[in-house]
């Protein structure tokens, strides 16, 4: 039997931040994941963080490989009726930016330091069940190396995703959920050429969504909107390349740099928020708690907020005593999270095609003339985008 102040179950972003966030405060903890090292760093989802965020990994001592090889932005262009028009993130926000730098790069960081700090970390691990989460004194069961073992602690902070045993381990009459299911999903790729563009490039096109970001200056990462349903067997490379070319073409000279797709995958677009965020002492953070359509590029930057609260909550409980951080922390979280949900929803709305109604792509061009036309439009965008500062969304500092 083992015993620790924070059980932490899963290695993503939320979880490998919470334990350093806590280190550095002089708690303990324990990193319980059920996939393999090679896995978790390995598997490419979001490239995209905030200002805000960026600073926190600094901040935390693995921002040194970010700064080196992170690409920072100040823009975004968004591209309808074949022109360009480029919203100044840094110039509207005074000086905010967005850092492109993929979540598998940000896990490598975590991890090597985890391991280089002797982070209580095991990979692997399998049958995970919560026991006494409503009790002060919960516990985690897990096998590990083919032995059953107990993991008895003071808190446990469920950071292992939405498919994860901790948000289904809180009473169904104890927790509500919120959803939406939009109706096309993402087909992305990764290619081994360079991006065409220096910026991210938000496409509106009659055809449907098109994105074109990137990983580094050598490797582009593109996105198309395709129905729910579809398959990767419909879409050879010249299909795909096609309709890339087709989304996001513009009037003048402009073309995709083409090269080898090195990874491809069709991400299902929904929306997900449980309430409360916390059942007795399970805490819940990042996936487990919320899903965001990728279109407003803050999944990870959401699950980070999330663990700062946690992290000074605890912090505050393990100094002082005080149980009031720890009580408002779903309260406090949610101020943020509607308010990602909202301008996520706002975005894919904004961007991606409706089958079957003219009436929602005439609105859809009138509503980007006007943020793009608008200062106080652009300005809106701009703020929401870059992150807005952990203060200003309802953050403990």
């Amino acid at each position: 039997m083992l015993r620790t102040q924070v059980g932490i179950i899963g290695a993503g972003p939320s979880g490998l931040v919470l334990a350093r966030m806590l280190a550095l405060r002089g708690i303990e903890s324990v990193i319980l994941e059920s996939q393999s090292r090679a896995h978790c760093e390995q598997r490419a989802r979001a490239g995209v963080l905030e200002h805000d965020a960026a600073n926190l990994l600094e901040d935390i001592g693995v921002g040194e490989r970010l700064r080196r090889e992170g690409l920072v932005h100040e823009g975004i262009a968004l591209r309808f009726a074949g022109r360009d028009h480029r919203i100044d993130m840094a110039e509207l926000t005074g000086g905010r930016t967005i850092t492109v730098y993929g979540q598998h790069e940000v896990i490598k960081d975590l991890i090597a330091a985890a391991i280089d700090d002797e982070q209580p970390l095991l990979f692997d691990v399998e049958n995970v069940s919560l026991h006494d989460i409503e009790s002060n004194a919960p516990s985690i069961q897990y096998r590990h190396a083919g032995e059953l073992r107990t993991l008895e602690c003071d808190v446990i902070a469920g950071c292992d995703g939405f498919h994860g045993v901790c948000r289904p381990s809180i009473p169904a009459n104890a927790i509500r959920s919120y959803s939406r299911t939009y109706p096309f999903a993402w087909l992305g790729i990764l290619s081994a050429s360079a991006p065409a563009s220096h910026e991210l490039v938000y496409a509106r096109h009659e055809r449907g969504f098109a994105l074109q970001s990137m990983r580094s200056p050598e490797i582009t990462r593109l996105y198309i909107q395709v129905p729910p349903n579809d398959t990767l067997e419909h879409w050879s490379d010249d299909h795909i390349w096609s309709e890339l070319n087709t989304r996001l073409a513009i009037d003048g000279e402009w073309s995709l740099n083409e090269g080898p797709i090195t990874q491809r995958g069709i991400t299902p677009m929904r929306s997900f928020v449980a309430d409360p965020m916390q059942f007795g002492r399970l805490f819940l953070a990042g996936d487990a708690a919320h899903i965001v359509p990728p279109t407003g590029a803050k999944g990870m930057n959401l699950a980070l907020a999330d663990v700062r609260v946690l992290a000074a909550a605890l912090g505050a409980f393990y100094t002082k005593g005080d149980m009031r951080p720890l009580d408002a922390y779903s309260a406090t979280c949610l101020r943020r999270v509607w308010n990602v949900q909202r301008f996520s929803a706002w975005m894919t709305q904004l961007l991606h095609r409706v089958d079957g109604d003219p009436f929602a792509a005439r609105t859809q061009l009138a509503e980007l003339e006007y943020v793009t036309s608008s200062r106080a439009a652009s300005t809106a965008l701009a703020e929401n985008y870059v992150g807005l500062p952990f203060e200003l969304a309802g953050v403990l500092a």
